[in-house]
């Protein structure tokens, strides 16, 4: 095991790497070091400067800390955005990149197994696994989200060195399992979301529609229909004359429930209302007695076809 040493931290994921099949994953694999060696070569970062760790849908660099933090920045917040724009551009739906980044400091050590192990390299990848990073990245119209540790931020970022603008940058704190971390995000942040996994309340990123359909299987019911105004001169309404034979009880029979049926039984739910006109059903049967019906109100069961019991003419 070598001895601790300082150095600058850089982590790029893919967003949605495991949703795509083995073909793409290798192609997105290629575009990831491509865009990433970019980078650090505008930075004026080379070869000698580094050493990579490959993490399937991501890549980690351990950059010499001699190296300056500033042009990574500022490499990071202008070239990256470029590459991944005119990558995508030119890509199909499946094979679109999208990336998270995490600059941060600390010390790291490399074991014998060639693994690379330390607290600040830890807490470097919780904030890139963060679901408020995954948030910001989701509510982007670019294809870019960064966050930088807070020692980064007090070192290198509020010091607002050209490129690297400090009020692009925003509080949060991330909560991890070993407590809460505090970085800074570049870009607006997204709505209060919790960590571990767990959806933040009042956020909504495309996994169910907001405007879940009424009576579907949410958890909102139905909102009720607006009752349809009569049309004027139909009895019953406000200012229209009664109906010759009818009384205002009668007229006022569209507003009150339904009347109780035979022998002071409750009246079945479904109410039919007739305005004017005839309706002719099949069979000629209507409930009870009725054979023709012209305006007024049925109320009970109402049969449409043939019927042996009761009256028939």
């Amino acid at each position: 095991m070598t001895h601790p040493v300082s150095r600058t931290i850089l982590l790029l994921d893919i967003e949605r790497f495991s949703d795509r099949d083995d073909v793409e994953q290798a192609y997105l694999r290629r575009m990831l070091y491509d865009v990433t060696d970019r980078a650090l070569e505008t930075a004026g970062i080379d070869e000698t400067l580094r050493t990579r760790a490959d993490r399937g849908d991501s890549v980690m660099e351990l950059i010499d800390a001699n190296a300056p933090v500033t042009a990574l920045l500022r490499a990071l917040l202008t070239e990256v955005p470029v590459q991944l724009r005119a990558l995508n551009r030119m890509a199909s739906r499946s094979a679109q990149m999208r990336l998270r980044g995490v600059v941060a400091d600390g010390y790291v050590t490399v074991d014998d197994l060639d693994g690379w192990v330390g607290s600040d390299l830890n807490h470097a990848c919780r904030l890139l696994d963060a679901a408020l990073l995954r948030a910001a990245l989701r509510e982007r119209p670019d294809d870019f989200a960064l966050c930088v540790s807070d020692s980064v931020y007090q070192g290198v970022v509020r010091h607002d060195h050209p490129g690297v603008p400090a009020s692009d940058f925003h509080q949060v704190t991330v909560g991890t399992k070993n407590g809460p971390l505090t970085a800074w995000l570049h870009g607006p942040v997204p709505p209060a979301t919790e960590d571990h996994g767990e959806r933040g309340a009042g956020e909504d990123h495309g996994e169910r529609g907001a405007g879940e359909a009424p009576g579907g299987s949410g958890d909102r019911p139905a909102p009720a229909t607006p009752a349809t105004p009569a049309a004027p001169g139909t009895p019953g309404t406000p200012g229209t004359p009664a109906t010759p034979g009818t009384t205002k009880d009668t007229e006022d029979t569209r507003n009150r429930p339904a009347p109780a049926a035979h022998r002071g039984a409750p009246a079945p739910g479904p109410v039919l209302d007739v305005n004017g006109g005839s309706v002719s059903f099949g069979g000629g049967y209507v409930a009870g007695d009725q054979h023709g019906v012209s305006g007024g109100r049925v109320t009970g069961d109402v049969v449409m076809g043939s019927k042996t019991d009761g009256d028939r003419s």
